[in-house]
């Protein structure tokens, strides 16, 4: 995808949390930060919205917030202009939009959480939300099962009607798609300096002083990335171009299967598909077979080692014949040979596991 013509339009990324559900990736990184499909999942955020067109991006950060802007800097070196805006205290999503008022340089922002993988045209969005002349309009994803979610109903001109609660009879297969475009006034009525809720406070408060909301509906690709299986999911759909993106890095091979970067060694005998990413100066052995996996900066992976959809943290060690499906292994543990974890298991950083330690059947 070209890039579009620059628009005045701010974008505003909130990226502040502590991504506890990804624990222990996000013991040493901030969740946006971590690599996915070979460079932080926030480099593919940027890439996306200065395709859009917008050129000036505030973040507004909190856990390990010195991280994003050694990595991003100004922002010159991707296209963009970077402001940071930290959060002393925790402001939830409301009280973290408007903590960033005073970077605002135009009067429409468009606002994403940082850990959402999304194909929504923002071109589009952005066209919604002045066609309807709207105060604050919401991206809405239809999804095949919406009980799982907050639901939000809109009119047949796209009006807004209510936030629901999850249940398990929704009303409607939309859902909150975590993108928003906001009219700057908007925002400046949001209170400043305590938590607010935009989902729970801000948005049904609106409603109810009869402010325009919208909804821009459309059945986009959408991954909430919060979770290690949804985090895997996420970096294979870049891989393999199911998700869009402009900021894959170079490599010395990509194909729908595998993204393998330029420093990596590979054996020729290993197998390595189903959108794996090979991180820069990791090693995979002879026999080694990697489907789905997200193998980072580093790390060892031993002869006939099995991963299936599980990630392996930088410079972390996993011994020969070792089975993995659905684990996430912390940045430096090593996985003595022979063992075998399964089903959400987690190694924390830095743990020593010997040899047949642990296995989830009974054979080897």
């Amino acid at each position: 995808m070209s890039e579009l013509a620059p628009v005045e339009v701010d974008a505003v990324v909130l990226v502040g949390g502590k991504g506890t559900r990804l624990r222990p990736l996000t013991l040493s990184a901030a969740k946006p930060m971590l690599p996915t499909a070979g460079v932080p999942y926030l480099e593919h955020l940027l890439s996306r919205i200065r395709e859009a067109g917008m050129r000036h991006v505030v973040l507004g950060t909190s856990y390990r917030a010195q991280t994003f802007e050694e990595y991003f800097g100004d922002g010159t070196d991707f296209g963009l202009e970077i402001e940071y805006v930290v959060e002393d205290e925790p402001l939830g999503t409301g009280g973290g939009i408007r903590n960033v008022y005073d970077r605002l340089r135009y009067d429409t922002a468009m606002v994403f959480n940082g850990d959402v993988l999304s194909g929504v045209d923002l071109r589009a969005v952005l066209s919604t939300h002045r066609e309807a002349g709207a105060d604050v309009t919401l991206h809405l994803v239809r999804v095949a099962d919406p009980r799982a979610f907050g639901c939000v109903p809109t009119d047949p001109t796209g009006r807004v009607l209510g936030f629901l609660e999850k249940t398990d009879d929704p009303p409607t297969e939309q859902v909150n798609a975590g993108c928003y475009v906001f009219g700057r006034n908007v925002i400046a009525g949001i209170p400043a300096g305590v938590p607010v809720s935009v989902e729970r406070e801000t948005f049904p408060s609106l409603l109810a002083d009869g402010a325009t909301v919208v909804g821009h509906v459309d059945t986009s690709y959408w991954l909430d990335l919060g979770t290690p299986a949804a985090f895997v999911q996420g970096s294979a759909d870049l891989v393999s171009g199911v998700a869009p993106t402009a900021a894959l890095p170079k490599a010395q091979a990509h194909d729908i299967d595998r993204l393998i970067l330029a420093t990596a060694q590979v054996d020729p005998t290993a197998v390595i598909n189903g959108g794996s990413t090979i991180g820069a100066g990791a090693l995979v052995a002879a026999g080694a077979r990697i489907r789905g996996a997200v193998v980072m900066d580093e790390a060892r992976i031993g002869p006939d080692a099995q991963i299936a959809s599980s990630v392996i943290g930088r410079g972390a060690r996993i011994g020969a014949g070792v089975v993995l499906v659905d684990a996430v292994i912390g940045d430096g543990a090593v996985i003595g040979a022979g063992c075998e974890l399964r089903g959400g298991a987690r190694v924390w950083p830095g743990v020593d596991l010997p040899a047949g330690a642990i296995r989830f059947s009974a054979d080897g």
